[in-house]
């Protein structure tokens, strides 16, 4: 007998950062007021920044700016992406609550991504971990091609789950599995989450699932089963714009809360403002929102 759906969901918003850095730049002040916007509309985890290098990704050339520019509220993380030593320090500066580092399933995505194996990777983070732990700031942990690779196709459940385990033994409280491509269908997304939660504790797993193919809520609704409780999404569908370079095929999270909601699963947010929120970041971009449920209750 399977097991039954969580009664609450905590909704990590990715928008902000992985949805705007594969969009065409926007201002400081729209970043800032999407955060803000994202947080009135009941948004408790909001993933704000990265400090990357600018040459890498200008759209988060600002990073700093966004973190020391919003009004903040009690009770909501704001978080941002560090990939070393350096961005974690600036992200310190910046006053972030929580940040994230970033592994792979792939080896071969791991080189092409990164210039460097999974284990030479994990490797580089240690340094990152120990000066976010002597600052009591918790890490988030990454893992990309979960339910495939665009260079090795089908990954094995078992290197998900080895790759797993070695973040989350490395100090990261949370793993947050990406389908980076969105490949993944409903039974192999379910195998994969039942595989890693025998090496990490499905308490402290997340769904970071890609709705390049249009399923990433068949996924995501396939694994809640499992006791995963925790699901990334982008507000708008943003970086899932379907005819801009790259799109990563971000799912909106909008219509996951729509979802969630019809389910009798909590998730804090209302639903309204939430729309609203796509609907402006949208505006500024230029095109209407990516997600569906947005587009039928705005009209």
């Amino acid at each position: 007998m399977s097991a039954s759906f969580p009664n609450k969901v905590s909704i990590f918003e990715v928008g902000a950062r992985d949805g705007l850095q594969n969009e065409k730049p926007v201002t400081t002040a729209d970043k800032i007021t999407l955060i803000e916007d994202l947080a009135t509309a009941g948004v408790k985890r909001i993933e704000a920044a990265s400090f990357v290098s600018p040459k890498w990704v200008p759209q988060m050339a600002d990073s700093a700016d966004v973190l020391k520019g919003i009004t903040r509220q009690s009770g909501i993380t704001y978080s941002a992406l560090t990939p070393n030593l350096k961005g974690l320090e600036l992200a310190l500066d910046a006053g972030c609550d929580e940040v994230a580092i970033f592994g792979a399933a792939s080896e071969s995505f791991s080189q092409r991504n990164i210039n460097c194996s999974i284990e030479e990777s994990i490797a580089r983070f240690k340094p990152v971990m120990q000066l976010a732990q002597a600052n009591n700031i918790r890490v988030r942990g990454y893992v990309s091609c979960v339910l495939g690779c665009p260079y090795e196709g089908q990954i094995a459940v078992s290197e998900v789950a080895r790759v797993s385990e070695l973040l989350y033994k490395m100090g990261c409280y949370e793993i947050s599995l990406g389908d980076t491509i969105g490949v993944g269908t409903a039974l192999n997304a379910r195998r994969m989450v039942e595989a890693v939660a025998t090496v990490v504790p499905v308490s402290q797993l997340a769904l970071h699932f890609h709705d390049t193919y249009g399923q990433a809520l068949a996924n995501i609704l396939a694994c809640l089963e499992t006791g995963v409780s925790v699901i990334d999404s982008s507000v708008a569908g943003l970086g899932g714009c379907p005819y801009a370079k790259g799109a990563s095929g971000n799912l909106a999270t909008e219509d996951l809360v729509y979802m969630l909601h019809g389910l009798g699963i909590e998730t804090g947010i209302d639903l309204n403002q939430l729309a609203m929120a796509g609907n402006k970041i949208s505006q500024a971009l230029g095109r209407s929102s990516g997600a569906k449920v947005a587009q039928a209750i705005s009209v």
